[in-house]
């Protein structure tokens, strides 16, 4: 075992403990207005494949994000799987960064939206998607709709908290997603009924998630080299970007969004070296949780030390 070297068990661990291939899904809910919005993710996964009297899938997301409380909210989403098109990823990163308001993301989004198959209040689907789920939340299980008592809480969910279903962490939700249609594009549907040759698959990305705060690193379909997708320059410089990094950092130290607001003028380039060092003499002080008084007695540490 001497070419193996144990890595660190952080949060967020299978983007920052783990190279982990995933799908990239385009996530389309109902904001409040009752409009579409979409978020990006990949924790999207199987969850009830056989044996049920339905199909599910399970979908890991932050709590405050706007796709987690818009399914808290009207229960219903779809899962929009897109093709490896350089365009379409590039706004997909765009529209997956946190921090904006519905109506701010999607104001000059890139992706036509049309009407599902399901009936009732439903939020649309991608036009260009090569696949869509469209699923409703299965809140009974666990008592999951007791979550929906935590809707507009963005800043941290205090216990108890649910095992699998609604709000499972303070900052984490998962959702077990029935699904109530599938819909594929028709040569790829034909594909599946009349058997799979080498060409009958479409062209898909597969991704890493975010590493740092700078880049989403994704594989080409049929590609050997990852790429990188760089996180939008107007996304620098906000509170949100600052704690997107902070909350990514190999580290047990927290770091407050009051604190944080301290550190947006940090260019991005250094923002993740200036924050671990931040948390290292944190840690060397018996800081676990860097608030506003906190980073102000570190920041007289640092200069004392320079």
């Amino acid at each position: 075992m001497s070419n193996y070297k144990e890595v660190k068990i952080v949060d967020n661990f299978y983007q920052n403990s783990l190279f982990f291939p995933m799908p990239t899904v385009a996530i389309s809910t109902l904001a409040e207005d009752g409009s579409t919005t979409i978020g990006a993710y990949s924790l999207v996964f199987p969850y009830y494949i056989a044996g049920k009297d339905y199909y599910a899938m399970i979908l890991e997301c932050r709590n405050s994000s706007n796709t987690a409380q818009n399914i808290l909210r009207t229960g219903k989403c779809a899962l929009n799987f897109i093709y490896d098109d350089r365009k379409s990823f590039k706004e997909l990163v765009r529209l997956g960064f946190p921090g904006k308001t519905p109506q701010e993301k999607m104001k000059d989004c890139n992706f036509k939206l049309v009407k599902g198959e399901c009936e009732g209040e439903r939020p649309l689907i991608l036009e260009d998607a090569y696949q869509v789920m469209e699923c409703t939340w299965d809140d009974t299980l666990e008592n999951g709709f007791e979550s929906k008592k935590h809707l507009g809480k963005l800043e941290g969910v205090e216990p108890p908290y649910k095992d699998f279903n609604g709000v499972t962490s303070k900052f984490g939700c998962h959702f077990i997603l029935k699904i109530d249609k599938i819909l594929m594009e028709e040569k790829f549907a034909n594909n599946l009924k009349q058997g799979l040759k080498r060409n009958s698959f479409p062209r898909v990305p597969v991704d890493y998630g975010y590493h740092d705060s700078k880049n989403f690193w994704y594989m080409r379909f049929g590609g050997f080299k990852p790429v990188a997708e760089p996180i939008a320059a107007s996304n620098s410089g906000t509170v949100e970007s600052v704690m997107y990094c902070a909350e990514r950092l190999d580290t047990k130290v927290k770091f407050t969004k009051e604190a944080c607001e301290m550190y947006v003028k940090i260019p991005r380039p250094f923002m993740k070296a200036a924050l671990t060092q931040i948390a290292e003499i944190a840690e060397e002080n018996g800081i676990m949780v860097i608030d506003k008084a906190a980073a102000e007695r570190i920041a007289e540490i640092r200069k004392n030390k320079k």
